[in-house]
């Protein structure tokens, strides 16, 4: 086994001085191949970790919200169904909900306005998400007007704006009193935008799910697990933008593969007739082209790697996430954690250092076989 080491260590050797003679070329290798693999990993690092960030944040999600469809569209909730859906075995409890969108013409965006109790949020007062107050401007205290649809002038005092770490979620919320929802948005007095339904403790969420759709067909449940779902396809990088630069990379790196299983260099074919003449064996050049393969993927890879790592988890992703994200006025600032799926790591790594070093058994295999000197004169 020891000598088998030092062989090893031998050939490596070899191997990084052979490399050392041709350090453009290696290095050129090199740089591509790692420019490969920084996109590859960036894409995958972003997609995982913000996935995690949202699933993270949606933990406290409701266990289910119950909306009216109408022709299959959202239509508001009476306080009857409430009533009904209170009634229901297995639901611990029920509570109408109040949101809507605003429309801030001086920022030209969107607010998701949510009613909540006064013993939260108090008459005249909002709190604010993170990126409202960056765009408008405000710190609690100062004092916002916004002209609802019917075009009367509301004035609001901002109580508090909503912590960072939930600003992935929160970056548009508007938090206002139920009264004041009313009024802003002439809302009909007993009807709801939709309930949260809190089932019982032995009630599981798909069962509730199936007893509201079979006693008020016209009501629509969306348990949290659909909830979750939902979100991590809508965080995921399998969009199509993300797909067109996963397919790019993969061609880039296939032809890269190709090129080298295509052939040996003219250079690199006379060095192996002059090992085979000084007395190498066959075994030995493969296992010396083999390192050689592994050592320039698994350099690159390392490279790639952790440039990737550093570009989405210190620099934010800052070449791909304002396409990833899509487009929006109010972007959430948020500061991802550094989280690293081992399986998708290793899919990784065996998708790009394995072929790249197997590929230079063909070439090698068909000149380690040929007589020295005809490998010279090819």
């Amino acid at each position: 086994m020891r000598a088998w080491l030092e062989k090893q260590l031998h050939l490596i050797d070899f191997t990084i001085a052979a490399l050392s003679r041709r350090k453009a070329r290696s290095l050129g290798l090199i740089a591509v191949f790692s420019a490969l693999v920084f996109v590859l990993a960036s894409l995958m690092l972003f997609g995982h970790a913000l996935r995690s960030e949202a699933l993270a944040v949606l933990a406290g999600a409701p266990e289910m919200i119950v909306q009216r469809q109408v022709a299959g569209r959202h239509d508001l909730l009476a306080q009857a169904d409430i009533d009904r859906l209170a009634g229901l075995p297995g639901v611990a409890e029920v509570q109408g909900r109040l949101w809507g969108y605003y429309y801030d013409s001086v920022v030209k965006a969107n607010y998701t306005l949510l009613a909540r109790p006064e013993s939260e949020v108090a008459e005249g007062t909002l709190t604010i998400g993170n990126a409202v107050a960056r765009e408008r401007g405000l710190v609690p205290g100062n004092t916002i007007s916004f002209r609802s649809y019917a075009g009367k002038l509301f004035s609001f005092k901002v109580a508090a704006v909503l912590p960072e770490d939930s600003e992935l979620l929160s970056a548009d919320l508007v938090l206002l009193a139920a009264g004041d929802f009313r009024r802003f948005f002439d809302y009909p007095a007993g009807q709801y935008t939709d309930a949260l339904v809190h089932p019982a403790a032995a009630q599981s969420g798909a069962a509730l799910a199936a007893a509201i759709r079979a006693a008020q067909p016209e009501l629509r449940p969306i348990p949290r697990a659909e909830i979750l779902a939902i979100y991590a396809r809508l965080f995921g990088w399998r969009d199509g933008i993300g797909l067109a630069v996963l397919a790019g990379v993969i061609l880039a790196f296939a032809i890269l593969v190709w090129e080298k299983a295509a052939g040996l260099p003219a250079e690199e074919r006379r060095e192996i007739g002059i090992l085979k003449a000084i007395g190498w064996e066959g075994g030995d050049v493969i296992r010396m082209k083999l390192w050689e393969g592994l050592l320039i993927a698994l350099a690159a890879f390392l490279i790639g790697f952790v440039a990737a790592w550093l570009h989405v988890f210190r620099y934010d992703a800052a070449l791909f996430a304002p396409a990833l994200r899509g487009w929006s006025v109010l972007y959430p600032s948020f500061r991802l954690s550094p989280v690293v799926d081992l399986r998708q790591l290793a899919t990784l790594f065996l998708l790009t250092v394995l072929p790249y070093a197997l590929t230079v058994l063909l070439p090698v295999w068909r000149a380690a076989r040929t007589e020295p000197d005809a490998v010279m004169r090819a």
